[in-house]
């Protein structure tokens, strides 16, 4: 017994030992794998993260037979769509900001002015407004295809049909108008809207839009043979609208709000005043959540086309990063310098994130991920102290349109020309063409500052020749008589429940009775809140 027992131990330890072998193997075998994967993964990918020039020999991508055309130009036109819807669900987001930002006694006039502007927009650009931006005509405009009449059935080197075109551009139209609005919050009379949103939506984006978007705008064409600048051989590059779309509306706003002065009774921090809190800062946040979620359009969706996979997903997660980014370094500059010191700030981490998106938009195709994240970070320092300009310079911005769209649109432009990782090159209705002569590099990838003068010449004329025709624009609607004077009178802007019962009889909060009328402190120069 005592035998067998002992052979049952000695053979328990054999198993045990061949047991602990197998383990001790498996355990080294796996090891090893995964070390390998690490190694292969860092190849794959510390390369990408830094923008070296080994991906530039990807192949254009090859012409495809004439039924996967039409099967891709089908699924292209999906993409541009479900992208503009996208784009056009941002107005949400925009009207849930600004009231949030504003103050309560503006709410009505906010909803009513962003919808009134949807629709006149719809209007004007199906008239006109595509006919002057995306038809061909010279250098400056336009002058075909009104009223959507005379256009092929595809838009010119694109797979999707203009009439698809039309819709994802009128979002990005109408995202213009609505960011015009911001900065003249509180003082502006809706006849007055109506006047000077027919002017912008019209005629003052679609055809300086033009110059850069245009089939044969002047900056785009710039620096090609026979062009503007042939020596520079660098054309103006907007991927999805840093300029074109947010510069335009941000300068277009600033000019306003020069122009109307401030609202009555603001004081500014420099007087012992600040700007008054917005009203509702949780619906400002969601609003500008909502405005990220619509980027996912704006920014992907201006590929046009659904076969640059890789494209798609690059711009994507650039866009991302550089939100991320805006909205730190924006929280981490108010909570260092600025009015709440120590405090971290709801308004300007909202901000930032937008600012980081503004940023991004132009040069979302052709940065690597890590150049996202540091434009965006720098976005972020732009929008803060760009509010303080502003404050210093006593221009009333309630919600900081100038800052987020006019300067961080402009500082988004320009990081093409020192972000570009060299990379990457143009979309196409096939998918993107990598080859050498379309790459796109930067000063900080070793391109010189050709691309960065080309980006400077293009964001800057365009900012300046904003303003200045917008500024006239405005002085002249400021000329005309009430009510259709660009500024609401004096009673309408301080008398009880405000613009929202002054020019729409109704109010969008049951208002207690030290809200019903504003004048006696206003007169008094208070900081008011309501």
């Amino acid at each position: 017994m005592k035998v067998n027992s002992t052979k049952f131990n000695l053979l328990s330890s054999v198993r045990q030992l061949t047991r602990d072998k197998w383990a001790l193997g498996a355990t080294v075998f796996a090891g090893k794998m995964i070390g390998l994967g690490l190694i292969v993964l860092a190849i794959m990918t510390i390369p990408g993260l830094f923008g070296t020039s080994a991906h530039a020999a990807a192949a254009a991508p090859p012409k495809p037979t004439d039924l996967e055309t039409s099967m891709m130009n089908s699924i292209d036109t999906v993409w541009t769509l479900v992208a503009a819807f996208l784009v056009f669900a941002m107005q949400a987001g925009f009207v849930m900001l600004e009231i949030g930002f504003a103050r309560k006694r503006e709410t009505v006039n906010i909803l009513m002015e962003c919808i009134f502007d949807t629709c006149l927009c719809g209007i004007l650009f199906y008239a006109i407004g595509y006919a002057f931006m995306f038809s061909s005509g010279n250098g400056f405009i336009g002058y075909h295809w009104f009223f959507l009449q005379g256009t092929p059935d595809l838009y010119p080197g694109q797979g999707v049909p203009v009439i698809a075109h039309w819709i994802f551009q009128y979002a990005f139209a109408d995202t213009c108008s609505t960011v015009v609005s911001g900065a003249m919050i509180g003082r502006t009379g809706f006849r007055g809207d109506i006047v000077y949103s027919i002017g912008i939506t019209g005629f003052i984006y679609p055809i300086i839009g033009h110059w850069a978007w245009g089939p044969d705008g002047w900056l785009a064409l710039m620096g090609s043979a026979g062009h503007f600048y042939t020596s520079l051989g660098q054309g103006f590059r907007d991927f999805a609208g840093s300029t074109v779309v947010h510069t335009i509306g941000g300068m277009a706003s600033l000019a306003g709000a020069v122009v109307l002065g401030p609202r009555i009774g603001r004081v500014f921090a420099r007087d012992g005043g600040g700007m008054p809190p917005g009203h509702n800062l949780p619906m400002a946040a969601v609003g500008g959540f909502i405005l990220w979620f619509g980027w996912y359009g704006f920014n992907p969706g201006s590929t046009l086309s659904a076969m640059d996979a890789i494209g798609i997903g690059r711009v994507a997660t650039n866009t991302t990063l550089a939100a991320c980014g805006g909205g730190f370094t924006a929280m981490m500059a108010a909570l260092w310098w600025g009015s709440t010191k120590g405090k971290f700030d709801l308004g300007f981490t909202v901000n930032g994130f937008l600012a980081g998106l503004v940023a991004i938009t132009c040069p979302c195709y052709w940065v690597s991920p890590l150049g996202a994240t540091i434009l965006g970070g720098v976005a972020g320092f732009v929008v803060f102290a760009g509010v303080k300009l502003l404050e210093y310079l006593r221009i009333d911005d309630p919600i900081g349109a100038v800052p987020v769209h006019g300067f961080c649109g402009i500082w988004g432009t320009l990081s093409l020309g020192l972000f570009a990782s060299g990379q990457f090159g143009v979309t196409g209705a096939y998918g993107a063409d990598n080859t050498a002569p379309n790459l796109v590099t930067g000063l900080f990838y070793g391109g010189g500052t050709t691309v960065l003068q080309a980006q400077a010449i293009g964001t800057f004329t365009i900012a300046i020749a904003v303003f200045s025709v917008t500024w006239i624009m405005m002085k002249l609607i400021m000329m005309l008589p009430h009510p259709w004077k660009l500024r609401v009178e004096a009673k309408g802007e301080t008398g009880p429940g405000g613009l929202d019962m002054f020019d729409h009889g109704a109010s969008a909060y049951d208002y207690e009775d030290g809200d019903v009328s504003l004048t006696g402190l206003f007169e008094k120069g208070s900081k008011v809140t309501a």
